[in-house]
C-alpha cells in the first residue's frame, strides 16, 4: 500500500501508544540527516521528560555527524553495540523499510511494537503501527503532530531538533506549506534559533571542502539529451578526494551539482571505502520521479529526492542510470 496522508486517528493511535511506554528506542536510517536525528533526538527528549528510559541510535556509521550531535541536549545517542536485545516499543522516523536500518534491521522483528513515523513515498507499512504521509515535507512535521496529540511541551531543545529537520528537508521552506510555516513559527516561539541551527547545520564549511569541491566539480559531466531529453548532470567522488571531509562535506555535494539549469536530474556517486566498486547514488529532479529511479537498485526516497546503492565501474553505473532515467515516471 503507498501512503497518502496520515490521518487524525493514526495520530492518536501513536500518540496513545508513545504515552504507555516507558522504555523506548528511536532509530533513524543510516547516515543520518538533520530530520532523523533531529526527530528522534526531539521525540526521545518529550518522552523522557515522561518518564520513559529513551535511547536514539542508527546503524551506520559509529557516530553521529559532527554537524548534527549539538542537537543531542540530554545524551541520549546510543551506540548500537550498546542496545538491549529488545525493546518493548521501536520508533522507526524518517525511515522507509527495514533495510534503510542498516544493521539495526533485525530489530524490528524482535520489537514488541513498531512505530514508524516517516515522509517517504516508498514507505513499506512495516511496523505495528504508522504515521506515514507522503504530503509532509519532512517526517519532523509528523512528530510535530504526535508530540501536539501527547500534549508535549515544546522547550528549546525539542524545537531546535524540529525546526533542524524541517529547515532543511524544505530546502529552507521553499517547499514548505502555509501549515509548516506556521509550525515554524511556534518552534521559534519555543526558542528554537534559526540563525544558529541554519549555520551549523547547512552553512559552515571546513577549508578542505573547497579544493575537495573543485576537484569532483572539475570533472562533472552534462548530457543534455538524456533522461528523456530533459538534461542529466553528474559528479563522482572518489575515495582520494573524500579523504580530507567529513562525510556530511561529501553529503553536501549533490546540492551544488542540482544548482544546473540545463539538467532536471542531478546524480553524485560517492565511492565506498571498503568497497571501491560499490558507489552510493544521491539524486535530485525537478522533472523525473527518482524514487522510482532509485527503487529500481533497491533503494528509494522522495520523488524529487533519493537515493541507492550500485555496484560496477563509473562507467557502468552511469549508463544504469541512464537507462533507467529513460523510462522513469514524469513529474
Amino acid at each position: 500500500m503507498t501512503p497518502t496522508s496520515a490521518s487524525v486517528q493514526d495520530i492518536r493511535d501513536a500518540a496513545a501508544l508513545l504515552a504507555s511506554a516507558g522504555d523506548v528506542t528511536i532509530l533513524g536510517h543510516v547516515r543520518p540527516d538533520a530530520d532523523a536525528l533531529g526527530s528522534a533526538l526531539a521525540l526521545g527528549r518529550a518522552l523522557r521528560q515522561r518518564g520513559a528510559r529513551v535511547r536514539v541510535s542508527f546503524g551506520e556509521p559509529d557516530e553521529a555527524p559532527e554537524t548534527l550531535r549539538w542537537l543531542d541536549e540530554d545524551g541520549l545517542l546510543t551506540h548500537p553495540d550498546a542496545l538491549p536485545d529488545s525493546e518493548e516499543l521501536l520508533v522507526c522516523v524518517d525511515t522507509p523499510t527495514p533495510k534503510r536500518l542498516g544493521r539495526l534491521a533485525g530489530r524490528v522483528e524482535l520489537a514488541g511494537a513498531v512505530l514508524v513515523i516517516d515522509h517517504h513515498a516508498t514507505n513499506t507499512r512495516y511496523g505495528t503501527c504508522h504515521v506515514v504521509d507522503e504530503s509532509a515535507e519532512a517526517s519532523a512535521v509528523l512528530v510535530f503532530r504526535v508530540l501536539e496529540e501527547l500534549g508535549a511541551e515544546l522547550d528549546e531543545p525539542i524545537a531546535r531538533g524540529l525546526y533542524a529537520g524541517i529547515v532543511t528537508d524544505t530546502s529552507g521552506f521553499r517547499r514548505a506549506s502555509p501549515e509548516t510555516h506556521r509550525m515554524a513559527t511556534r518552534l521559534l516561539e519555543a526558542g528554537a534559533d534559526p540563525e544558529a541551527i541554519v549555520r551549523r547545520i547547512v552553512d559552515e564549511r571546513p577549508f578542505a571542502w573547497l579544493p575537495m569541491l573543485s576537484a569532483v566539480l572539475g570533472e562533472a559531466r552534462l548530457e543534455p539529451e538524456a533522461a528523456q531529453g530533459r538534461g542529466f548532470v553528474y559528479a563522482v567522488v572518489p575515495v582520494e578526494a573524500a579523504r580530507t571531509v567529513r562525510g556530511e562535506e561529501v553529503e553536501s555535494v549533490i546540492d551544488v551539482v542540482r544548482s544546473v539549469r540545463e539538467a532536471a536530474v542531478a546524480a553524485v556517486l560517492k565511492q565506498d571505502p571498503a568497497h571501491p566498486r560499490q558507489w552510493q547514488i544521491s539524486l535530485r529532479s525537478t522533472g523525473i520521479d527518482v524514487s522510482a529511479v532509485a527503487a529500481q537498485f533497491g533503494g528509494g526516497g522522495h520523488r524529487q529526492a533519493a537515493g541507492c546503492t550500485i555496484a560496477g565501474s563509473v562507467a557502468e553505473v552511469v549508463a544504469g542510470l541512464r537507462e533507467v532515467l529513460e523510462r522513469a515516471p514524469l513529474l
